[in-house]
């Protein structure tokens, strides 16, 4: 696929019926707006991929964050990762996500991989819809669609 991104995922062809494709809920262009924000600061000079994501909360609350690369590709936090870390620092241990919202400045299929889908996993509602750039355009889908099968705990 000439000028697409080395990454390839299931995103990238046909997706299932849960799945909205090219056309972004309203409320949800805002905070696509934040995650194209924070994609501006990403650190990325080994592999130019700039990613930005923004983390609506249950009290309203915006919270973005973006990659982070390192020379050890393992060290490498991702910006949903980063946005979540952010957003526990910033508002406590007790937050819910009720929509997520990932940008890249690459125009290559861009879903959260699957450290950032079990990480978000222990705070995101299962019906947040998660919007993030495919093959074929903006991509929408319900957390639990996106993550079916999340490691859980019951801690409480």
């Amino acid at each position: 696929m000439p000028g697409s991104s080395a990454i390839a995922s299931r995103f990238m062809q046909d997706a299932s019926d849960s799945t909205t494709h090219q056309t972004v809920q309203p409320d949800l262009e805002a905070l696509i707006a934040s995650a194209r924000g924070a994609a501006e600061h990403s650190y990325s000079p080994y592999s130019g991929f700039r990613v930005g994501a923004a983390l609506l909360l249950e009290n309203g609350a915006v919270v973005t964050g973006t990659n982070v690369e390192n020379v050890s590709f393992g060290l490498t936090i991702c910006a949903e990762r980063s946005a979540l870390v952010r957003a526990v620092a910033e508002h406590g241990s007790g937050i819910r996500i009720r929509a997520v919202a990932v940008v890249n400045g690459n125009n290559a299929a861009s879903p959260p991989c699957g450290a950032c889908r079990q990480m978000l996993a222990e705070f995101t509602e299962p019906d947040a819809p998660v919007v993030f750039p495919a093959a074929d355009g903006a991509r929408t889908m319900r957390f639990a669609d996106l993550l079916p099968c999340s490691f859980e705990t019951r801690l409480k």
